[in-house]
């Protein structure tokens, strides 16, 4: 069986994030929370077609645990006092790293528009 390959082009993806600190490599830490996890993964898509237009290597995206707030409230105020419904809310977040991000880079990613909902948190490392 002879093995077939693809011609489409696939993203640069570090393979090792430990090594970017020894080597002493600047890191853009994007972490993107919704309310909505499809919502968030267009943005995050978004996001990642514009690093890789730039040529930037990406690490991620690495998705993080869901964050749920629940709470409970009561049905009625006085006859059925014990009877209690509860709700929850979910955050659901992911986290991208751009290695050795140019000045295009962060350009083109500072002028992006991501729908409203989705709270972006930048660092450099």
């Amino acid at each position: 069986m002879a093995d077939t390959k693809t011609t489409t082009k696939k993203p640069k993806v570090a393979k090792k994030a430990a090594s970017s600190e020894k080597s002493g490599e600047v890191r853009l830490r994007i972490r993107v929370r919704a309310y909505e996890n499809k919502v968030l993964d267009n943005s995050v898509k978004q996001i990642m077609d514009t690093a890789l237009r730039h040529d930037a290597i990406i690490s991620g995206p690495t998705p993080l645990p869901t964050e749920i707030k629940k709470y409970t409230v009561n049905r009625s105020p006085f006859i059925y006092k014990n009877t209690r419904e509860q709700f929850e809310i979910r955050v659901h977040k992911r986290v991208i790293d751009i290695l050795n991000p140019g000045a295009k880079t962060i350009e083109a990613l500072t002028n992006l528009s991501l729908p409203s909902g989705v709270e972006i948190d930048v660092k450099m490392m």
